[in-house]
C-alpha cells in the first residue's frame, strides 16, 4: 500500500548541506592568536592544548603589565592607599627648622616660642589626636641610618613621608649633598614613602632671592636624581616659615597625599561648588589648621589665609561661649556629648565690599567645612547652601565611617 508520507516522516534523514560560496561582502579579519584557520576544520588535541597555552600567555601577560603600570603610578604619584594612620617623619641638617615646624604645628607653639630649642638628640614621636591620629617624629642628623646593623625598618618601614627641611638661610650645598643620598636610599630602599621638601625659614628675605634659591635647589636636585636613575620619582617642593601660612599649607598637601579618602571628598566638594556657585572651598581639620581637601579651583595663598584665620575665630568662640543642639528627644546636647554625625553650626561673615562673604560649618569636632562665596551665591539663598552642605555633611560621615 502506497501513501503520500515516508515511513520516516518521524525522523527525516539530513540531507547535505550545498557547498558553501564566498559572501562578497563579508570582510575577514585575521585572529591575533592564529586560531581562525584551525576552528573552521577538526583540530586535534595537540592544536587544542597549543591555543589553551597561547591563550594563557596573553592573559599573563597583560595582567603583569595592568600591575605593572599600578605599581608605577602609585609610586610614582604618592597616592598608594595606606592603612593605618598618617606617619611623617622630619629629616635635615642641624638648625635647620626641623623641630620648630613640629611645635607650631602638632604642639600648637607660637613661633616665638621656639626660637630657642634644644637640638633634638633622639627620636621623639609626637601625636595629634584629631578626627584622624597624626604621628610625627624627628630623625637627628647624627642618626646612621645607612649602616648595615642599623635597625632601619623600624623606623621607615611604617613611615608614610619623609619631610627634608632645608634652611635657605644657611649655605645649603651641604644639605643639598645629604638630601641627595638620604632620597636614593629611600627610593630604592622604601619606594612607597614619600619624598617632601621643605625649603624652610623664607621670613625676611626679598621675592628675588626667594625665587632664584627655589629654583637653584629644584635644579640641583633634579639634575642629581637623573643621573643616579630616578629622574621618574617627583619630589615636591614647598617654601614654608613659621611666621606665616607657608607651613601650613606645605603640610596640608603632605597630609592629603597620604589620605584613602582624598578623591571621596574632592569629589564631593566639586559637586557642592557647582550647586551652590561657591568660589572656594576647604575642609579644615580644625585642631591644626591642615585643610584635608579643597575644590579643584586654583588655591591661592591669600585664601587660604583668610580661610586659617576664620577657624581661628571658630575655635576661639566656640571655647568662650560653646553652642547647644536640641536631640530628637527636646533635650539640650552640648559639644561634648554630642555624636560625630550630629549637625554643627552654620555662620554667615561678610566682607566691606559685600560682594562675597565667608561661609562656615562644623561637621563634627574635629572638621570644618570653609567656603568663599562668590558673585551669584547671595546670602538669600541660605536655605538652599544649607541643604547641599547637609547632604555633604552625611556623605563625609559615611565616607570616614568606611
Amino acid at each position: 500500500m502506497r501513501t503520500l508520507f515516508g515511513e520516516n516522516i518521524l525522523s527525516p534523514s539530513p540531507k547535505p548541506a550545498p557547498p558553501s560560496k564566498a559572501n562578497p561582502f563579508e570582510l575577514s579579519f585575521q585572529s591575533s592568536v592564529g586560531a581562525s584557520s584551525l576552528s573552521s576544520s577538526t583540530s586535534s588535541p595537540r592544536q587544542n592544548d597549543w591555543l589553551t597555552q597561547q591563550i594563557q600567555n596573553q592573559q599573563r601577560l597583560s595582567a603583569e603589565a595592568n600591575n605593572h603600570s599600578t605599581h608605577d603610578a602609585a609610586t610614582r604619584y604618592g597616592h598608594a592607599r595606606r592603612k593605618g594612620n598618617p606617619k611623617l617623619l622630619f629629616m635635615g641638617m642641624r638648625r635647620s627648622g626641623k623641630s620648630s615646624i613640629q611645635k607650631v604645628i602638632f604642639e600648637k607653639f607660637s613661633p616665638a616660642e621656639t626660637l630657642f630649642l634644644d637640638p633634638t638628640t633622639r627620636i621623639e614621636p609626637s601625636t595629634m589626636e584629631s578626627f584622624i591620629k597624626f604621628e610625627s617624629a624627628e630623625l637627628p642628623y647624627n642618626l646612621p641610618y645607612t649602616a648595615p646593623d642599623f635597625d632601619r625598618d623600624a623606623i621607615f618601614a611604617s613611615t608614610g613621608a619623609i619631610i627634608w627641611v632645608l634652611d635657605m638661610q644657611d649655605e645649603y650645598y651641604h644639605s643639598i649633598t645629604k638630601l641627595i643620598e638620604t632620597a636614593v636610599f629611600l627610593l630604592e630602599t622604601y619606594p612607597h614613602i614619600n619624598f617632601e621638601v621643605f625649603i624652610h625659614k623664607t621670613d625676611g628675605l626679598s621675592e628675588e632671592y626667594k625665587y632664584d634659591t627655589f629654583r637653584d635647589v629644584r635644579q640641583r636636585v633634579a639634575d642629581e636624581l637623573a643621573d643616579h636613575g630616578h629622574a621618574d620619582r617627583g619630589i615636591a617642593f614647598y617654601q614654608t616659615s613659621i611666621f606665616d601660612h607657608s607651613v601650613y599649607e606645605a603640610m596640608s598637601k603632605v597630609i592629603q597625599k597620604l589620605l584613602p579618602q582624598l578623591p571621596a571628598m574632592e569629589s564631593l566638594l566639586n559637586k557642592l561648588c557647582s550647586a551652590c556657585r561657591i568660589q572656594k572651598a576647604y575642609l579644615f581639620d580644625t585642631i591644626s589648621k591642615i585643610y584635608l581637601a579643597t575644590d579643584a579651583s586654583p588655591t591661592f595663598l591669600k585664601d587660604y589665609e583668610v580661610c586659617s584665620d576664620y577657624v581661628d575665630v571658630i575655635v576661639d568662640i566656640k571655647q568662650i561661649y560653646g553652642w547647644q543642639t536640641r536631640g530628637q528627644d527636646g533635650v539640650l546636647v552640648t559639644d561634648s556629648s554630642r555624636e560625630s554625625g550630629a549637625p554643627g553650626e552654620s555662620l554667615i561673615t561678610y566682607d566691606r565690599s559685600g560682594n562675597t562673604y565667608i561661609y562656615a560649618r562644623e561637621i563634627n569636632d574635629y572638621l570644618s567645612l570653609i567656603c568663599i562665596m562668590g558673585q551669584g551665591s547671595t546670602a538669600d539663598k541660605r536655605v538652599l547652601i544649607d541643604y547641599n552642605v547637609s547632604i555633604l555633611h552625611e556623605a563625609l560621615t559615611q565616607v570616614f565611617k568606611l
